[in-house]
């Protein structure tokens, strides 16, 4: 793949979102929602969950796991609702603040090698409101069906529900401060990406270096406050769910897990399309560079969640193991499943499938790993939230399938949106030349 080879290829992309693609995803979105429906209806009904299984499931997740999750004024079918829309909120909303992410650290360090298909992941954040105002307004309205430090009394001394140890965390977890930060954490991250995604298409009209250099500082402020934010919106999305719980290395955890899920959404959306004939510029080389990120971040996100569970395996103290001990044999062990499939489709699969150095050049290996490693994260994330907001009455069902797929028609309908707005190719990119003849022959 010399430099000849590029001489050819045009930087002139338009991508057409066509209404066959729309009619496509709103058909997506019509069998999510009637699976959402259906699925609440049968939940409605008591589908899915007995007393019999509550009672079998709280005796295997021992004491302490009822006194930390006591739902106390007893479970309702809408939190596995609620749960499930908090779920993919996270999940979603972490996927598309990746796209950012990756664009600024690839400012920071001026590389030149993914200017071709930036256009991709500066699409991606572009669906964060859509997340923002389903988590912003369940916390508002609901945040007491998921969290049970925003159960009544439970910080106030002379109530029954009263909790030491929560108590404790009076300073950071209660309601304006947490409302405050979420409406920071989007708001920051949308706002930046704006800047950027602005200063970007200015870039493709009149050239010259001066967008260049100002979103290098807009990415870099951007990693300050991701730096900061990625680990305490983690505290906040998911870790504070089980509230007695906590693990110094969770910021770290869920980063990893959002980054691994974000690249491999950008992949698989390069990879698919090339498939349909565009980005003709990203070759070979793009592709195993691409391939190669998704392999490293997957054994990251396994070392971090290794180190975490070892930590707290050896340590043996019973609040420690509590979390994992919910998700091995809590609740009838309806945990269980999920917890295995999410190291077998995050770690194994990849790791092996990853491995050569052709596998990362061929388009359906590339679409495979990537496919693992969405599945799997959403796992992750599924594993992370609905033991702590609905115990044993959790499970795999018409409404998780729903919302998975109108989340996901919905992420594609906003990033096939963003892709129409501007050329395919940053064309007046400074480091564009470089990126057309990369080459790691």
């Amino acid at each position: 793949m010399g430099a000849h080879h590029h001489e050819v290829v045009s930087v002139e992309e338009q991508f057409e979102f066509t209404a066959e693609s729309k009619r496509n995803l709103l058909i997506g979105m019509g069998i999510g929602a009637a699976l959402v429906l259906v699925g609440a209806y049968l939940l409605s009904q008591g589908g899915g969950h007995g007393h019999e299984a509550h009672d079998a499931a709280h005796a295997a997740a021992g004491h302490a796991a009822e006194h930390a999750h006591d739902h106390g004024h007893g479970y309702h079918w809408t939190q596995r609702i609620i749960a499930n829309l908090w779920v993919n909120s996270v999940y979603f909303a972490g996927i598309s603040v990746v796209g950012m992410f990756f664009i600024s650290y690839n400012y920071l360090a001026q590389a030149g090698w993914s200017a071709v298909f930036k256009r991709v992941p500066e699409a991606m954040p572009a669906f964060l409101p859509i997340p923002a105002i389903i988590i912003i307004v369940i916390a508002v309205l609901f945040g007491d069906k998921l969290f049970h430090w925003m159960h009544e009394g439970i910080m106030d001394p002379t109530s029954e529900h009263y909790d030491a140890i929560i108590a404790g965390k009076k300073g950071f977890l209660n309601k304006p401060f947490y409302y405050i930060r979420l409406v920071l954490y989007f708001g920051l991250w949308y706002g930046l990406w704006r800047v950027i995604r602005t200063l970007s298409l200015q870039e493709d009209e009149i050239g010259g270096t001066g967008n260049y250099y100002k979103s290098i500082k807009f990415g870099t402020a951007f990693l300050v406050v991701f730096a900061v934010t990625s680990s305490t919106s983690a505290w906040d999305l998911v870790m504070s769910i089980d509230t007695h719980w906590f693990s110094t290395m969770f910021g770290w955890y869920t980063l990893a897990s959002w980054h691994v899920a974000g690249l491999a959404t950008m992949t698989l959306t390069i990879v698919t399309l090339k498939e349909k004939g565009y980005l003709k510029a990203v070759n070979a080389s793009h592709l195993h560079d691409l391939g190669k990120f998704c392999f490293a971040f997957s054994i990251f996100w396994t070392y971090v969640w290794f180190a975490q569970f070892l930590l707290i395996y050896y340590a043996n103290l019973p609040e420690e193991t509590i979390y994992f001990r919910e998700r091995f044999s809590g609740y009838g062990g309806i945990y269980k499943g999920p917890f295995f499939v999410n190291i077998i489709l995050n770690f194994v699969l990849p790791f092996l499938v990853l491995m050569t150095r052709d596998s990362k050049r061929t388009s359906i290996i590339l679409k495979v790993a990537c496919w693992s490693i969405l599945v799997g994260h959403y796992f992750d994330f599924y594993t992370n939230i609905m033991p702590g907001t609905v115990g044993a009455n959790g499970g795999f069902g018409a409404v998780e399938f729903g919302f998975v797929l109108l989340f996901a028609c919905g992420f594609i309908w906003s990033v096939s949106t963003q892709l129409t707005k501007a050329n395919l190719i940053p064309r007046n990119h400074p480091m564009l030349e470089e990126s057309l003849h990369h080459d790691i022959a």
